[in-house]
């Protein structure tokens, strides 16, 4: 099954939270925090949104930082990802 996002909408797969502080400590899943670092699965065409002309920047396989609770979580074939806006992606990572 593939996701192809509407509009100014971007599926991203997000990395794996840390597992162990720099210091060597264990933390539980209920204590991580939600990764910010993705990868770019899937890129909407743009177009108008809310009246304004919206112009994709971002391209499938980029590594990007998204804004920490943006987005819409969803599981498919059991892999996870994150439909956001373009919007609330802060940066490229190169």
């Amino acid at each position: 099954m593939t996701i192809k996002p509407l509009l100014d909408r971007v599926v991203v797969k997000t990395e794996e939270a840390e597992e162990t502080t720099k210091s060597g400590i264990i933390l539980t899943s209920a204590s991580q925090e939600k990764p910010q670092y993705a990868t770019i699965v899937a890129v909407g065409p743009g177009g108008m949104v809310d009246g304004n002309e919206v112009k994709m920047f971002v391209n499938v396989g980029d590594r990007v930082i998204t804004s920490r609770y943006s987005g819409t979580d969803v599981k498919i074939d059991g892999e996870e990802y994150s439909i956001v806006r373009q919007s609330d992606i802060l940066a490229i990572v190169e």
